[in-house]
């Protein structure tokens, strides 16, 4: 490894193995290039309408809305997330549902490549006000080539919809990010 200072026309880099990973300009202000602190997968998506599900199946979230996905790997046309640099992802996810006084049980899960990987929170026999909403958080290692997560969702009542409200609203969602290879 090589690290040298290279004098510029304002200042001067800080290279290691010929890329500049710092900047010093003339007042002596150091600036970090991107290298140091590198971009990683990460993203956050959410429902933008409500879907009817079917009562006591296990259903697939629609997320078909991103807020960020820094390197493209949540495909909204197939609701899932498939990153393409291996590692250990932190997902979370959350569905909200309008309650009735039918709900019997609910619960939330992630899918890995079709099977289901872990459970969240699993409430029963709840009659309160409406809306309510359920979450999971779980680390995951992903291969970063074929491996895929889906935000799953389960409720047994009459007429179960996963509710969507608005924009700012906590909707159906889950995000995630790599933090660790």
């Amino acid at each position: 490894m090589t690290i040298s200072i290279k004098p510029t026309a304002s200042g001067s880099t800080i290279e290691q193995d010929g890329s500049t990973i710092l900047t010093v300009d003339g007042s002596g202000n150091i600036t970090p290039s991107n290298q140091m602190y590198p971009k990683v997968p990460a993203f956050d998506v959410y429902a933008s309408a409500s879907q009817s599900i079917s009562n006591s199946v296990w259903t697939k979230v629609t997320l078909n809305t991103e807020t960020y996905d820094t390197f493209n790997c949540f495909d909204t046309s197939n609701n899932k997330f498939q990153p393409n640099v291996a590692g250990y992802y932190q997902l979370n996810g959350q569905i909200r549902f309008t309650n009735s006084s039918s709900l019997i049980q609910m619960v939330i899960g992630f899918y890995k490549n079709g099977s289901i990987l872990k459970l969240g929170s699993n409430l029963r026999d709840i009659v309160s006000a409406s809306p309510m909403q359920i979450t999971i958080s779980h680390l995951v290692y992903l291969n970063g080539t074929s491996d895929y997560v889906e935000l799953y969702g389960y409720i047994a009542a009459t007429s179960p919809v996963l509710t969507y409200t608005n924009a700012n609203e906590a909707n159906s969602s889950m995000n995630g990010a790599l933090v660790s290879i």
